[in-house]
């Protein structure tokens, strides 16, 4: 694709999704106003919001936003980005994804942020690729979409695709771009203006993990909860955990006691069926799936745990939930 001229400003076009998320949509077009404020006097970048039907689309907290077009043709100098929130599914209609999937044969860099990685994947259009969502559907969406490579970051670029986790993270992928686009003395600039003294790298992770927590101090203890959040699946027994991480199994039961008055076999079961009540509310996953997902060789023994742990069966969890993510929604479209 040949790069834009410099004295044209770069033009971006978002996609509205009913349910998408007003902060995620102000983070990043924040950015791009406010680089059109540069001392220079010029203007950097231009946009434009679309919407399905040309209508204003309701976000999630019930603001409307109102569109400048509907599912209109783009230059293929435009940057196409995908906004959703709660339930990208239910905006992600044949004909917003036969237009993603036109549009971006043009050969335009696309992104999504939020969940519109869902509708980016629903297009086919991120299929092998480094991708990253908000942490609250990531668990869910990797299950769903097993042909991507879903990241735990703020951001991920991977080519001409680009994704974000969404909400202040929007501002952190926008200033990347800036720079990309201008060099960091107009990034700085921006990000000075929007009182963001340190712009997050892409490889930040999205929240306060296991990791972070000020409770724990003990490194060995660390890698043992990272160990097991990485291996939901497939649970490792607790002496292989204890000697990857250079202890005897007693005394990693002596950490997890003084730390967390918890066992490691304790903890990490609470792990797994954390996993499993995510993706029983937001999946259509049978049951079955949801307890092979999360590590478990027999149904019963998932739903004894589970019922124990929450006070209900996965069952009604499953019937009384909203779903969100779809296992049939690209066969379906």
């Amino acid at each position: 694709m040949t790069a834009p001229r410099d004295d044209i400003p770069r033009a971006y076009a978002f996609l509205l999704l009913p349910g998408f998320s007003p902060l995620s949509l102000s983070c990043a077009l924040d950015c791009l106003s406010l680089a059109n404020h540069h001392p220079s006097g010029r203007r950097f970048y231009s946009w434009r919001l679309i919407s399905e039907d040309g209508a204003p689309v309701t976000a999630y907290n019930n603001i409307s936003i109102a569109a400048d077009t509907g599912l209109t043709e783009l230059a293929r100098n435009e940057t196409l980005i995908v906004c959703a929130g709660e339930n990208a599914g239910r905006g992600s209609t044949r004909a917003v994804l036969n237009w993603l999937r036109r549009e971006t044969r043009k050969g335009m860099d696309y992104g999504a942020l939020s969940s519109g990685t869902y509708t980016l994947a629903l297009a086919g259009l991120i299929g092998g690729k480094r991708v990253t969502t908000h942490w609250e559907y990531r668990t869910a969406l990797a299950e769903m979409l097993p042909d991507v490579i879903m990241e735990d970051t703020l951001y991920s670029v991977d080519g001409r695709v680009f994704t974000c986790a969404g909400s202040a993270a929007s501002m952190d992928l926008m200033l990347y771009r800036v720079q990309e686009d201008y060099g960091g003395d107009i990034a700085t600039w921006v990000a000075d203006q929007l009182v963001y003294a340190l712009p997050r790298p892409q490889t930040h992770g999205q929240r306060m993990s296991l990791l972070s927590r000020p409770e724990v101090r003990n490194a060995k203890l660390l890698l043992a909860m990272q160990i097991m959040e990485n291996n939901l699946e497939e649970p490792l027994r607790p002496d292989d955990i204890a000697n990857a991480v250079g202890l005897s199994t007693r005394q990693l039961e002596r950490l997890f006691a003084r730390y967390l008055s918890s066992s490691p076999k304790r903890f990490y079961l609470h792990l797994r069926l954390e996993k499993g009540r995510n993706l029983l509310r937001q999946t259509d996953l049978t049951v079955t799936d949801v307890s092979v997902a999360c590590g478990f060789q027999s149904l019963s023994h998932f739903s004894k745990c589970y019922r124990a742990a929450f006070g209900n069966p996965p069952g009604r969890e499953a019937s009384d939930g909203k779903v969100l993510w779809s296992a049939d929604a690209r066969e379906e479209r």
